[in-house]
């Protein structure tokens, strides 16, 4: 018997990402010397005290039981507190928050709790493939709605409502958003929350990119609108904000309902995190955040390094206002390959990785996602790479040598 006759594997096309993932690897294995723009794996460390927290609990010997599976009464509170700093929002550790794995698998949770064969889901395209797998895995029909938040999204919310039956009772956003890096402003949220309410519909937001926000524009929270805990849960992430990804920590928020039907579903699935991690996040949350403003500025330098250095090497990428990505657009002589084949050609003869846009749905296609978790000498390094690519393809480029030095 095939692994494809499994009803919930023939519903998941191949990762087309894997096949970007397994040509760097095997050129990496070779020996070559690969520039990864490709995963959004932060490159640098957590915080020293949280690390020391890590240990200094692990040392304990009761530390190494089941811990709970929605997360140890100190780290709840510690991220109801946060939300308070950040957002002025109120939460209820007991019932409006819950520590999950990631929010990838506080999202995929939360769909095997409340979706099922039949339901219809709203999810942005391009996003996030966890956004619409999600709830494919737990059985549930995607209908798309773009992601850039202009008129045009507010008419396929309404399209969507008209004409898809059954009615879609979900909503997923994402801002900043993965890939695109868009971000909106609190009116987009109003509206949003108010549109909700008319049409019944849950709201699920993925704010895992809050903290990294540029140019002194804060990213706002669904939560800050009033009354938006009647229709929303509000998932982040320590991935990003702390640089703790392997780690596996994130957060869902908000809605009492939906927090305790993920709760419910998450009981039965885990024992919670590691205690001796969750003790390690409390520090993080807890302590002192000069390291989010840090990392906000060395993302943000990077970012503009990246613009300047491709733009100068031919390639004009758009700055992105928030997350850790760029959503480059092909250059314009080379769009008919295709962003995966672009992604291809340009691992294989400029040795720098990047992720196709097509990976991330349909709507992607003709863009990649660049991911800013090299330094800047490699990010110039990966310019002058571009530049000599670019000119094999005989795109003209600029005569001053791309980035400058270093």
């Amino acid at each position: 018997m095939s692994e494809d006759e499994f009803y919930r594997i023939k519903r998941l096309p191949p990762y087309v990402i894997a096949e970007v993932n397994a040509m760097r690897a095997a050129a990496r294995a070779a020996g070559e010397d690969i520039i990864d723009l490709g995963m959004g794996n932060p490159d640098l460390p957590p915080p020293a005290h949280v690390i020391e927290k890590l240990c200094e609990v692990a040392m304990k010997p009761d530390a190494h039981g089941y811990s709970q599976s929605k997360g140890i009464p100190g780290l709840r509170k510690a991220q109801a507190n946060y939300y308070g700093r950040r957002f002025n929002v109120d939460l209820d550790p007991e019932t409006e928050v819950v520590v999950t794995m990631g929010s990838k698998e506080g999202l995929a949770s939360l769909a095997t709790a409340i979706t099922g064969p039949g339901d219809v889901v709203l999810a942005p395209n391009p996003s996030y493939p966890i956004h619409t797998f999600g709830f494919i895995i737990a059985g549930a029909t995607i209908r798309s709605v773009p992601t850039t938040p202009n008129e045009d999204y507010w008419r396929a919310l309404d399209r969507a409502m008209a004409f898809t039956v059954p009615r879609p009772s979900i909503l997923v956003v994402n801002y900043p958003s993965n890939p695109t890096a868009e971000a909106v402003d609190l009116a987009f949220y109003e509206r949003l929350v108010a549109w909700a309410k008319e049409n019944k519909v849950w709201v699920l937001s993925d704010l895992a990119y809050s903290e990294l926000y540029y140019d002194g524009n804060p990213t706002p929270s669904i939560l800050q609108v009033p009354g938006a805990k009647d229709v929303a849960v509000e998932f982040t992430s320590m991935s990003k904000t702390y640089s703790m990804a392997g780690w596996r920590m994130g957060f869902a928020v908000g809605n009492k309902r939906l927090i305790a039907a993920m709760t419910r579903v998450k009981s039965y699935l885990d024992y919670g995190a590691f205690t001796p991690i969750q003790a390690a996040a409390c520090a993080a949350l807890n302590g002192p955040q000069d390291i989010v403003q840090r990392n906000r500025e060395l993302y943000q330098k990077r970012r503009d390094v990246m613009v300047e250095s491709f733009g100068r090497a031919g390639w004009d990428i758009p700055s992105p206002p928030a997350s850790m990505f760029a959503w480059a657009p092909l250059p314009p002589a080379l769009k008919e390959m295709g962003s995966l084949e672009f992604s291809k050609q340009l691992l294989t003869h400029a040795k720098v990785a990047v992720a196709p846009g097509v990976g991330y749905g349909e709507d992607g296609e003709g863009y990649v996602r660049i991911a800013m978790v090299e330094n800047e000498q490699r990010i110039r390094q990966a310019a002058r790479n571009v530049r000599k690519f670019l000119a094999m393809h005989g795109v003209n480029t600029p005569s001053v040598a791309a980035g400058g030095g270093g």
